[in-house]
């Protein structure tokens, strides 16, 4: 299902070498990843920038999430100080799921990032956030923060680096990738019963939730005849036919 956990870093005291912090790019980033995840139909959960990451791990584990994504930058041990570069995605050894989606990650983020032979999808069995995690994880170390080159990277390209993840996402949940429009308020017209909420474009696809006639929708966007809507916070897929956009 198309519920994302998104956690950016919350170690604020991971200094950037050009400014600000781990936390901060890694929160700026997220906040540009957010209204192109939402424009392709995926609801997402952010965590709390003020708490911890095992508060961020409870907080995936209380939800029923299809996918957890972690934002990090990397720091070089201090004999290789800002000498390294690159990026890993780390996922847990064994799980299916979660390599594909730090499969997807590593294709996208190589057309963007400017050393594409040095985007890795890597195991390791030592971070919490993909060893704890119910939902397959991924955590995104996006270049070294004590390197000049990738912390101005970081910086410098915040929107493309959020597309690459957002598509990553859209594919791993077999949506296709949308950028935002204007969001426009709707209501659900059908005759009598209920409007089927589906998570995907198509009949096939399940039901998140049901829609009783008249009831008011934001329309986020659309994919061939169906609206992307959102109803009562809850984000997903309607058919056309019987939603009125104003």
């Amino acid at each position: 299902m198309p519920f994302l956990f998104l956690s950016p870093s919350t170690q604020e005291f991971n200094l950037y070498v050009t400014e600000g912090n781990e936390e901060y790019w890694m929160n700026e980033l997220a906040d540009a990843m957010e209204p192109l995840l939402r424009a392709s139909g995926i609801n997402v959960t952010r965590n709390d920038p003020s708490r911890t990451v095992s508060h961020s791990i409870r907080m995936s584990n209380a939800g029923t999430y299809g996918a957890h994504l972690a934002l990090h930058s990397n720091a070089a041990p201090a004999s290789l100080a800002g000498r390294l570069r690159g990026i890993d995605l780390y996922y847990y050894p064994g799980r299916t799921e979660a390599r594909r989606l730090a499969d997807l990650l590593r294709e996208n983020l190589e057309v963007v990032y400017p050393l594409p032979d040095q985007v890795r999808a890597v195991t390791t069995t030592s971070l919490a956030e993909v060893r704890e995690t119910r939902a397959p994880s991924v955590l995104a170390e996006l270049g070294y923060h004590d390197n000049m080159e990738d912390a101005r990277w970081v910086q410098n390209n915040l929107q493309e680096i959020a597309r690459a993840l957002t598509l990553s996402v859209c594919e791993f949940f077999g949506l296709p990738f949308q950028l935002p429009q204007q969001e426009r308020p709707a209501i659900a017209t059908q005759s009598s019963g209920n409007l089927n909420l589906r998570d995907g474009p198509g009949v096939e696809y399940p039901i998140l939730a049901k829609i009783p006639s008249g009831a008011s929708l934001m329309a986020l966007n659309s994919v061939g005849s169906w609206y992307i809507v959102e109803y009562n916070g809850l984000i997903g897929f309607a058919s056309d036919a019987y939603v009125s956009v104003f």
